[in-house]
């Protein structure tokens, strides 16, 4: 059994993908060719705003944020302490203090009643995470922000193709920052990522970025990076789109069939908000001995992984920035999740087998 099945949507795709492949190959233009701008265009018209700046992965997507939005040294960033290191990464990168806010108990999302209280004259922004592909109470975190003039960059590295009120996960917030990792909902054959916004300077500024700063060849108008999304990867996503829809719906049933699965198991399964749908970039459960449930699922042959088995805060890179109080809640997350098999691809056959074992056990 696979963790993630990454050779079944290729499969479905071969002729497609091989032949956007070969067409970059025949053209040559590995750089900034037109696949870029075609791939940046369909992706504005599915998150909802005007400008998408392709890059070269989800990281680079957030540093880049930062970097057009001027936050650097003396600026803090709110942030969640249960995610991937590149949320705070990039934050201490751009020479910014990341200030971390404890999540919700149930979903591992950014704890908006806390947000308010870790605000001071320093803070220029908050980066909520949309965890497992559900986004976080973005109209609750801006009403935040507007009282205080900040600015909201969603890390929707998992979320691509997520709803919010009718309103799509990317297109919620000042920036929207996505990532094409192969095993992301909507992933390429290698690294990338995306940024979307309504603001045409804040894009403009990205764009310059993203190319080491220049506003035209060899004039640089601000510092930048070397961020760009290769135009063969750029390619690759575009052929994907077309089974996207398909896999987005199938990732939602099958997360409906674990659910039902799982009931009355000692797997209890991470919670989705009204009003909200989930990418389900994983499917993940909480689970009182997790060293014990992944031996026994193992033994079955059943792959597993956690994500996330340590709280930002509690890095050894990041626990400078630690709450007095800690997060406890992220914490005791960390140590219960659980991500189990799971992909559009996945076979019932494949999730029965999941079910069974973890209904086998102690507790069930």
């Amino acid at each position: 059994m696979q963790f993630i099945d990454l050779k079944t949507p290729y499969a479905a795709l071969k002729p497609q993908i091989d032949a956007a492949i070969q067409r970059v190959l025949d053209h040559g233009q590995y750089i900034l060719g037109p696949e870029v701008a075609e791939l940046e265009a369909a992706l504005a018209q599915r998150a909802g705003v005007p400008h998408c700046i392709t890059v070269a992965s989800g990281t680079e997507a957030l540093l880049i944020a930062l970097m057009a939005l001027g936050i650097g040294p003396g600026d803090e960033v709110i942030t969640t302490p249960f995610s991937f290191a590149a949320t705070a990464e990039v934050v201490v990168l751009a020479g910014a203090t990341p200030v971390f806010v404890d999540v919700e108990p149930d979903t591992g999302l950014i704890d908006v009643a806390q947000v308010e209280a870790a605000v001071t004259p320093r803070t220029r922004a908050i980066m909520p995470v949309s965890l497992y592909g559900q986004v976080a109470d973005m109209d609750a975190l801006q009403a935040v922000a507007d009282r205080h003039g900040l600015a909201v960059v969603e890390d929707a590295a998992q979320s691509f193709g997520a709803r919010y009120r009718g309103r799509p996960s990317t297109g919620l917030s000042t920036f929207g920052a996505t990532s094409f990792f192969p095993s992301k909902p909507l992933g390429c054959y290698g690294d990338g990522g995306a940024l979307f916004t309504a603001d045409a300077a804040l894009a403009q500024a990205a764009r310059e970025i993203r190319v080491h700063g220049q506003s035209a060849r060899y004039h640089h108008t601000r510092v930048g990076v070397g961020g760009r999304m290769d135009t063969l990867q750029c390619a690759i996503v575009l052929a994907k789109l077309a089974r996207f829809d398909w896999e987005r719906e199938r990732r939602a049933e099958r997360a409906a069939r674990y659910d039902a699965l799982l009931a009355g198991s000692a797997a209890r399964p991470m919670a989705v908000r009204g009003g909200r749908d989930s990418a389900w970039a994983q499917y993940t459960v909480r689970v009182a001995d997790r060293p014990a449930v992944q031996a026994a699922l193992q033994a079955e042959g059943i792959p597993t992984a956690v994500h996330y088995p340590r709280a930002l805060h509690q890095q050894p890179a990041y626990e400078r920035f630690a709450p007095a109080r800690g997060c406890p809640v992220a914490e005791r997350l960390a140590g219960e999740v659980l991500c189990l098999p799971f992909s559009a691809d996945l076979t019932e056959t494949d999730q029965d087998r999941v079910a069974a074992a973890l209904r086998a056990l102690p507790g069930a």
